[in-house]
């Protein structure tokens, strides 16, 4: 089954051609892994794959349903969109757990998200520790743990280990392996070499423009 499907995406502003007729199937389950120069699109495309912008030319399907077409609410939900920089907000790591149950109208499940944490290797001290007392690793993974708390059919990683330290990425990558196999579409941009090493199904992004590798 395809999960995306991208006919001639194309993405621009007045002065810059941003993504250019980009063409690409992305199968439900799937591991994409993109690379490519600093600047060349690959985060916009990312962008556009979670409708945080609309593209401007072609079509982009999710599951055979037009993306314009499609509730933005609902969407983000099933498809979930990772920062480069985790965004945490309020006080505590609590304060972030509580909105994804917020946003559902549902009461907070404390179990639910200690399981959670513990899938990271945070433990139940996390809960309630400042988000100012946080590590970069940390957030990263607090973000992480918010984003799937409910989870999403697809997740978007952009550059989501840049800048951890080895125990805190192989941490990351054994837990991105682990929802791939359960069945979580992931797409990933990344300039790690490791990673890159590993990654079964990579497509390099140019100036806008896809290459295959």
């Amino acid at each position: 089954m395809k999960e995306f499907e991208l006919k001639n995406v194309g993405l621009s502003s007045p002065d810059k051609k941003i993504l250019d007729n980009i063409n690409l199937t992305i199968e439900k389950g799937a591991h994409l892994t993109i690379t490519g120069p600093s600047g060349s699109g690959k985060s916009s495309l990312l962008r556009v794959l979670s409708g945080l912008v609309s593209h401007n030319h072609g079509t982009l399907l999710f599951q055979g349903q037009d993306v314009l077409k499609l509730d933005p609410i609902p969407y983000r939900r099933q498809v979930s969109y990772c920062f480069q920089q985790p965004v945490l907000f309020g006080q505590s790591v609590r304060d972030n757990m509580v909105f994804p149950f917020e946003i559902r109208e549902l009461a907070f499940d404390q179990d639910k998200v200690l399981k959670a944490l513990s899938r990271l290797n945070l433990g139940p001290e996390f809960l309630d520790k400042p988000i100012k007392d946080l590590s970069g690793g940390e957030k990263q993974r607090v973000a992480l743990v918010r984003n799937l708390l409910f989870e999403p059919q697809v997740l978007l990683l952009d550059e989501v280990s840049s800048g951890l330290d080895e125990k805190t990425k192989s941490l990351l990558r054994a837990f991105l392996k682990e929802l791939n196999q359960e069945g979580v579409t992931l797409v990933e941009v990344t300039h790690d070499a490791s990673e890159l090493e590993q990654a079964k199904n990579l497509i390099r992004i140019v100036e806008g423009r896809l290459e295959h590798e």
